[in-house]
């Protein structure tokens, strides 16, 4: 059985605020699964309710703290995930001051189409 009512009344109206104020949407998400934790309800039910994985639900459930509201922001929102490198940007732009044809393609010019042609 989850621990009912761990969150005092600050830290409930902080996550309550948060719920209803934030523009991240997944921190309101994440605020909102320690409430739902608070009122009793199971990692299986927070998840089905909230329509996402499990893990989710038991990782934030743990790993977020009430009373900061930092602990509730993924890592990754905080610009550490690039994947694109400046070695591709910089290829990227190379291949794109090119012709199309140029590279053996048959268009006249560069398209939204060609990306979504992975035959090419």
């Amino acid at each position: 059985m989850p621990a009912r009512g761990f969150l005092s009344l600050g830290q409930q109206e902080n996550l309550q605020q948060a719920v209803r104020e934030s523009a991240d949407k997944h921190l309101r998400e994440r605020a909102l699964m320690l409430l739902l934790m608070n009122d009793g309800k199971t990692y299986q039910e927070i998840s089905t309710f909230l329509g996402c994985a499990y893990r989710s639900v038991a990782y934030w459930c743990v790993h977020g703290d009430a009373d900061n509201l930092e602990s509730l922001k993924d890592k990754r929102e905080q610009g550490n995930h690039r994947k694109v490198t400046e070695l591709y940007v910089e290829l990227l732009l190379n291949v794109l001051e090119k012709e199309p044809s140029e590279l053996g393609y048959e268009f006249g010019r560069w398209s939204g189409e060609l990306y979504c042609d992975r035959s090419l």
